[in-house]
């Protein structure tokens, strides 16, 4: 019998700016994070993209204070709306009783061994100036050597995605063009399978790529994974909280 998804999903965020986007109901920047069970959030007071996305060790208690928040209203298993939150992973997991997965960069040591061992993984992330490879969890330099990473920095889509979370940038919050992004990801990808043929799986560490994950699927051929996979199979493995109990 199939695992019964429990919830809500509790979704640490990064700080928004004074006049976020308006998304009307329902729309998939709203559903993508969903997965079928209702979705509750927490701002991390100041934790801007740029500060994320760099890393700020002056947030981890701000996450950490936002995750027991997120327990208190019932969350049973607690996520983020940006991959780069990955770097306070182990900190909210120590401070909350319920399962913790902050990136989809925790399934990277999973999905190469996955692959055969001459096959690499592709990790495509908003902005591969700051996703090193230490992110990855990856300690064997051979694990290390078959993962490659691109990202989509400095586009215009990117930049639009990012505007409720940098108001500092001057651009306009706005939908997401999702064909813009499809195109800029898919070029991206195939700009790095040209360099790299032994790419053999798609890891998508940016929270905004699962609008785009089924076209890059289907345009590339690869099985290609992101954070609501990630959140999908924690979620059928949570055991709900009774009212008012607390973990």
């Amino acid at each position: 019998m199939a695992s019964q998804i429990v919830g809500p999903l509790g979704m640490l965020s990064l700080q928004k700016g004074a006049t976020p986007r308006e998304f009307p109901e329902p729309h998939p920047e709203h559903l993508e994070m969903f997965v079928g069970v209702p979705l509750i959030l927490e701002d991390v007071a100041g934790a801007w993209a740029e500060d994320i996305i760099r890393g700020n060790p002056d947030l981890e208690e701000g996450c950490m204070a936002a995750a027991r928040r997120l327990v208190k209203r019932g969350a049973t298993v607690i996520t983020s709306n940006c991959g780069f939150f990955v770097r306070h992973q182990n900190a909210v997991a120590a401070s909350v009783g319920v399962p913790v997965v902050m990136s989809s960069l925790l399934l990277a040591p999973m999905l190469l061994r996955q692959l055969s061992r001459d096959a690499k993984l592709a990790v495509l992330t908003a902005d591969a100036r700051h996703c090193s490879i230490d992110l990855l969890g990856l300690d064997s330099p051979n694990d290390r050597a078959r993962v490659v990473i691109a990202g989509i920095e400095g586009s215009k889509v990117l930049d639009e995605m990012n505007a409720d979370y940098m108001p500092q940038s001057g651009v306009t919050p706005q939908l997401t063009d999702r064909a813009a992004l499809e195109e800029e990801v898919v070029a991206r990808l195939d700009r790095l399978r040209a360099e790299h043929p032994e790419i053999g799986a798609v890891l998508l560490e940016c929270t905004g790529f699962p609008l785009v994950a089924r076209a890059i699927r289907s345009s590339a051929r690869l099985p290609v994974y992101d954070i609501t996979d990630l959140c999908r199979m924690t979620l059928s493995t949570a055991f709900p909280l009774r009212s008012g109990q607390q973990v």
